[in-house]
């Protein structure tokens, strides 16, 4: 067992901030006993079966309506988490070491600038990705039951990320970042906030470029009736083609029907000034761009690939910056 015991500062590291690692124990505690009420709670009432054979909940169910919103929410938070990450390791980790001077003690016991950054960065990693796999557990537990229900979708924000493995790739990011930052700053509070702004900025970017690594797929139908995507797709645009397979943007005719009179009161109307003006434009297809289910893994991976790359080079800097200033 000896051999297993934290040493040096790896052991020191967990004495100062054991406070944090029980309120992360207790926030996993917590988020078990709510998420495991509900699915208690959701099974005392039967769902109801129809006659295609698929089986839904029942309207009275208050507690599958309750478990889908904590789950909803859940992954929202979720979210947050690579900033707190962040922002923890900027602030109490680094930059309150440097603000208070009490990093000068540790170098004072035959520890290196680098083993001192190292082993908080280790801990501070470990005890992340442990946190993050215990609530991603929790998450599952709930989301075996509600997953594709409105909200909770495999592309819905919260949902993709609490469901695979790219939050891992954001909070070792947040680490690496955070140590940067809280090295460069040295001011707590600042730093904190410095460290949180800029993951915010990185989940808010690639939350919004996601869905561009990978090419969509198209379906085409006659123009008529709703074209609808594969079941359980990600429908990115959709449109009509004229017969030359150009896009053609439909605002054009609803602008010309909007100014066509009586189109407002007349019933039919709309439709029939709708109808002609895209007989006269050329249009004969209608369009929808899509992501199947398919691409969940390889965009969770390329993703995650770009943090990783990023908390690589966050980590880098950070030891340079170490050794430039404590060679």
């Amino acid at each position: 067992m000896s051999t297993l015991a934290l040493k040096g500062p790896y052991w020191v590291t967990v004495r100062q901030y054991r406070r944090t690692l029980w309120l992360a124990v207790a926030a996993v505690a917590v988020s078990l006993a709510v998420i495991g009420g509900l699915r208690i709670w959701d099974a005392q009432t039967p769902d109801v079966y129809l006659e295609d054979g698929y089986r839904v909940p029942a309207d009275e169910n208050r507690g599958y309506e309750t478990l889908r919103l904590a789950l909803e929410y859940g992954g929202a938070w979720l979210l947050f988490l690579p900033l707190l990450v962040g922002a923890f390791v900027a602030g109490p980790l680094v930059a309150r070491e440097f603000e208070s001077g009490t990093y000068k003690l540790s170098l004072t016991q035959s520890v290196s600038p680098a083993e001192w950054l190292r082993s908080k960065l280790l801990t501070a990693s470990a005890v992340a990705l442990l946190t993050t796999l215990a609530l991603i557990g929790v998450f599952r537990i709930g989301w075996s039951r509600v997953s594709g229900s409105y909200g909770l979708s495999w592309a819905d924000r919260g949902s993709y990320e609490a469901t695979g493995i790219v939050l891992f790739a954001y909070v070792l990011a947040a680490v690496a970042v955070g140590a940067l930052v809280g090295q460069l700053i040295r001011r707590t509070l600042v730093a904190m906030a410095a460290t949180g702004l800029v993951m915010g900025v990185v989940v808010g970017v690639l939350g919004t470029f996601r869905w561009s690594f990978l090419a969509v797929k198209t379906a085409t139908a006659p123009a008529g009736p709703t074209l609808w995507t594969p079941e359980n797709a990600l429908t990115m645009e959709s449109g009509l083609l004229t017969s030359s397979g150009a896009r053609f943007d439909r605002l054009i005719c609803w602008e010309e029907a909007a100014r066509t009179p009586g189109t407002d009161t007349t019933e039919g109307l709309w439709g029939k000034v709708e109808a002609q003006c895209q007989a006269r434009h050329g249009v004969t297809t209608q369009y929808v761009d899509y992501h199947p289910e398919s691409h969940f893994w390889p965009t969770q991976l390329i993703e995650s690939g770009i943090l990783l790359a990023l908390a690589a080079l966050a980590a880098f800097a950070a030891f340079r910056v170490l050794r430039a200033r404590h060679p």
